[in-house]
């Protein structure tokens, strides 16, 4: 069973390997290992990390107490990160994460909620009922990775 809990600061190692591998393992489909290790370098300064997951307080999926998903939703909307465990994919836990986001936007009286999303994500996306804004080219150290900004309008 999935269970939702909200961000704390212990869970902050883990969710930077829910993060390195689920884009070493997966994103890797669709982009370039140059593209992915700029995404997901192998040395990370772990206050920059701490300190990203501290300003975007992310909500948790977790299994048997484990983290294996994790995403967050910002006051404007913005859904910042969205990554589900590269052992966890398919298994309900990114469903889980985006009806709770969308749950909390209702909450909060955000009427739309955005991302920009990996070519690996956005079947995901369209499935949970966004759409394509714009494609676009992003610069991630000095490698140039595509994604797509979606949004959906929330009723």
């Amino acid at each position: 069973m999935i269970r939702l809990d909200d961000y704390c600061s212990d869970d902050a190692n883990d969710l930077w390997g829910i993060y390195f591998h689920t884009i070493r393992h997966i994103n890797i489909r669709d982009y370039s290992l140059a593209q992915v290790t700029a995404w997901a370098p192998d040395n990370i300064d772990p206050k920059r990390w701490l300190n990203k997951m501290e300003a975007i307080r992310p909500f948790i999926a977790k299994i048997d107490g484990k983290p294996v998903g994790y995403a967050d939703l910002q006051q404007d909307g913005l859904i910042d990160h969205f990554f589900c465990h590269h052992l966890f994919q398919s298994k309900g836990v990114g469903k889980a994460l985006m009806l709770h986001i969308e749950q909390q936007a209702k909450k909060r009286g955000i009427s739309r909620v955005y991302s920009h999303v990996s070519i690996t994500a956005r079947p995901f996306y369209e499935r949970m009922g966004f759409v394509v804004v714009k494609d676009q080219l992003v610069e991630v150290r000095e490698q140039h990775l595509r994604n797509f900004v979606m949004e959906k309008c929330l009723k």
